[in-house]
């Protein structure tokens, strides 16, 4: 196993593992030189000074076992520390854990916590949970949820569990369920909504992504759970593909936006959702069946958070 590289004033050669045969090289040396800003990382990239077997390559070079990396003098001036997670965020953290066996970590994340750092942020689940499994080297994020979407996150701790995943993730051997409270009656009990996304970046640096007859392939399978009246209803979302900000562009193109959903959502119905205590986004990943390596099915199901509960409880009232 490679172990991971400390950022140091002399030059590095790292030995390409065979676990890590067909990574990008880019992502590899993100793995292995913990703590080194992505743009140190990119920068010595572009400039050429990453060599591997004594040649130059491009960051989208995939490694082969056996390949040796030569990594450039990085000065300890140009490290950034990780900040030590604050322990309050650590312990819910730590008690959010729904599932953990020598491979695999899932968490029922809280609303309101980003699974990574970055964009302002110090840190997020991934680097928290360095810090509170220092012995599990390989930690990477399975899967994303946005920031505000709480619920199911796969957490690999081996990348032979990672690889696994990602496989069944391309090859829809994952499957997960989303509850949203979205605005409105929704008419029908089931409804497909088939709709192309194109991924954009406000002037703002802001990520937007909306429907695009040029945009990527996205499907999500909705079905009616419960409704309040002609005012809201709450409804399971199955996306069939992973778009960014799929189920939230689908649900609004479906004429439902989600409560809370400050970016694709309405902000009179978000209001009334708030005067009821509703005070975040109503996205909540709280299925998922993965099948593991070993032929068997992990099934879990993560409860909403009290806050969900009680404005749900106000809307039946």
């Amino acid at each position: 196993m490679t172990t991971p590289a400390s950022p140091t004033s002399g030059v590095q050669l790292i030995e390409v593992a065979p676990d890590f045969a067909g990574q990008r090289i880019d992502n590899f040396l993100r793995t292995q030189l913990k703590g080194v800003p992505k743009t140190l990382i990119y920068r010595i990239l572009r400039k050429g000074e990453v060599r591997v077997n004594k040649g130059r390559i491009k960051p989208e070079y995939k490694l082969q076992a056996g390949d040796i990396v030569r990594v450039p003098p990085l000065r300890l001036a140009e490290r950034d520390e990780p900040e030590p997670v604050a322990q309050g965020l650590l312990e819910r953290l730590e008690a959010a854990i729904v599932y953990e066996d020598k491979a695999l970590i899932v968490l029922n994340k809280p609303a309101g916590i980003a699974v990574h750092g970055g964009s302002g942020l110090n840190y997020g689940v991934i680097e928290a949970f360095r810090q509170l499994r220092p012995d599990a080297k390989d930690l990477e994020l399975v899967h994303r949820l946005d920031r505000d979407t709480s619920g199911l996150l796969m957490i690999a701790k081996k990348r032979s569990m990672l690889r696994h995943l990602h496989e069944q993730l391309r090859g829809d051997g994952v499957d997960k369920r989303y509850m949203a409270l979205v605005r409105g009656h929704w008419a029908t009990a089931r409804k497909q909504v088939n709709a192309p996304l194109q991924k954009s970046n406000l002037r703002s640096g802001e990520r937007m992504v909306e429907v695009d007859g040029e945009g990527k392939e996205a499907l999500t399978l909705f079905r009616v759970l419960r409704r309040f009246g002609d005012f809201a209803t709450l409804v399971e979302a199955k996306p069939v593909t992973g778009r960014t900000h799929q189920i939230r562009v689908h649900a609004k193109h479906a004429g439902h936006c989600i409560a809370g959903d400050s970016k694709y959502g309405d902000d009179d119905f978000t209001r009334e959702i708030r005067e009821l205590g509703g005070k975040r986004l109503f996205l909540h990943a709280y299925e998922l069946h993965v099948p593991l390596p070993d032929g068997g099915v992990l099934k879990l199901e993560a409860p909403v958070d009290e806050m969900w509960a009680k404005t749900l409880e106000r809307l039946s009232a």
